[in-house]
């Protein structure tokens, strides 16, 4: 532990030495084994084979998997939330890395994005980093326009479906949500790009930390590659504004603002990737004034489909969510909870058994679970269920006039980033939280007065 002058307390501090297979770290400093705590998939790897691969995108890649490695392997602190972290990684040209328009817009984008202080020096490998084969080089049949940051989710799916209209062919998807590391083998197969994070990380002891803050940074990252080598100039963030925006608004526990999918973290990202790369990378967010019901609303008006039920929207993992050996939503985190919300306001109604707390109307949080689910009775998954359900309420009362001022605050600050006159941010930012607000109440009196939800807010209140 190390006292940080700038905020005046004890701060938990890691330093890690990443290096290539069988090597070792300097004394003092963390081990992190590209051949044994991290691995690159060939197959995987294939699905990015174009003609423009360079050593600097496997190396943005290790920075990619060295940064989500030390995320998860320290602790935040009891009380507060900041930690200090310093990676020492091998690169193919450290110049390219130390410019200094480069390093100071990493440490930038991580640090706002993380709220942790991070550090970095670039050494030289003294290897060559493998790269896809050339006899498995892509070419697409036309040039493309956009990238899409695709994942299992709701809204990933539906603005597919919503964009596909407009872009057509010239939009492709990067996969950066799988769920397992072998999902993709069709797809992989039958020769589509981008089809999953071509990396593993393994953490030992498990994932000491769980807040996952550094998923922003690896998601928009490996989006940037997919755009650097098909010479795309958009990525497109799908997500709605109560999932882009609402995380920002709203302190999750003791910690720090979450940006993973905010303009403000996007802009520095592009500031980075652009530096690192010379592109000319933009992000654009064209659901951002909408709501997850209005957007879902949308995809199924234009589709009829119903390829929004396959998707997943739960934070909580296979030892969380396993039912009958099946992996389940939870349906009562933040996540499940705006699902919920926001298939109630598109019209529509999920089949039976998609989550693990399947009744909102029940009198209890314990007759709302379903009775086979042997971790419903433990104080943390409750815990989990009155964050979720408070965090829908407490964005819902954003649009109440005593938030007035976080409100100005936070527009104010957005603006720029969405090229937006402040009074046009903060006019779409109040009428996104007043149907936010609407759709909320809206579903709880659909879940009726006794609903253990209602209680539970009463309480709150």
């Amino acid at each position: 532990m190390k006292t940080d002058i700038r905020v005046g307390r004890n701060l938990p501090e890691i330093s890690i030495d990443v290096v290539e297979p069988g090597g070792c770290a300097r004394k003092g400093r963390t081990t992190l084994d590209m051949g044994r705590d991290f691995s690159f998939s060939t197959e995987r790897l294939e699905s990015y084979a174009f003609a423009k691969w360079e050593p600097v995108i496997f190396d943005a890649m290790v920075v990619s998997a060295a940064v989500e490695y030390s995320d998860k392997i320290i602790k935040r602190p009891s009380t507060g939330w900041t930690r200090r972290i310093s990676l020492r990684i091998p690169v193919h040209n450290p110049k390219q890395w130390t410019a200094p328009n480069v390093f100071t817009a990493l440490q930038d984008a991580l640090e706002f994005l993380t709220g942790d202080y991070w550090d970095f020096e670039f050494v030289q490998r003294s290897t060559r980093a493998p790269e896809p084969p050339h006899e498995y080089l892509f070419k697409l049949p036309v040039k493309t326009q956009a990238l899409l940051a695709y994942s299992d989710g709701m809204d990933s799916r539906a603005v597919a479906e919503i964009l596909h209209k407009s872009y057509g062919e010239t939009l492709v998807r990067v996969r950066v949500g799988s769920k397992k590391w072998d999902q993709q083998k069709d797809e992989i197969k039958s020769r589509k790009p981008f089809t999953t994070v071509p990396y593993k990380v393994s953490c030992p002891n498990q994932n000491r930390e769980s807040s996952a803050r550094s998923r922003g940074f690896k998601f928009s990252l490996i989006t940037s590659i997919a755009a650097y080598l098909t010479e795309a100039e958009e990525i497109i963030i799908p997500e709605s504004g109560q999932g882009a925006i609402g995380p920002a608004l709203l302190l999750v526990g003791h910690g720090y603002p979450d940006y993973r999918n905010h303009p403000l973290f996007a802009r520095r990202m592009e500031k980075f990737i652009n530096a690192l790369l010379g592109t000319r990378i933009r992000f654009s967010f064209p659901r951002i004034w909408y709501t997850k019901g209005e957007t879902l609303r949308e995809m199924v008006s234009i589709s009829g489909g119903s390829d929004w039920e396959k998707t997943r929207s739960c934070w909580q993992g296979n030892n969380m969510c396993s039912l009958d050996s099946k992996l389940r939503q939870c349906g009562i985190c933040a996540a499940c909870m705006l699902r919920r919300v926001s298939v109630h306001a598109a019209g529509l109604v999920e089949e039976l058994g998609v989550y693990i707390t399947s009744d909102m109307r029940a009198k209890s949080f314990d007759e709302a679970i379903d009775k086979r689910f042997a971790r419903g009775g433990s104080p943390s998954f409750r815990e989990y269920a009155i964050g979720g359900i408070l965090h829908m309420d407490n964005l819902a009362d954003m649009a109440e006039a005593d938030a007035a001022r976080i409100v100005k605050r936070h527009a104010l600050l957005i603006a720029p980033s969405l090229d937006m006159t402040y009074d046009d941010a903060e006019s779409s930012l109040r009428n996104l939280l007043r149907r936010h607000a609407n759709e909320w109440q809206n579903y709880l009196d659909s879940l009726g007065a006794h609903s253990f939800v209602h209680q539970w807010l009463q309480v709150d209140k």
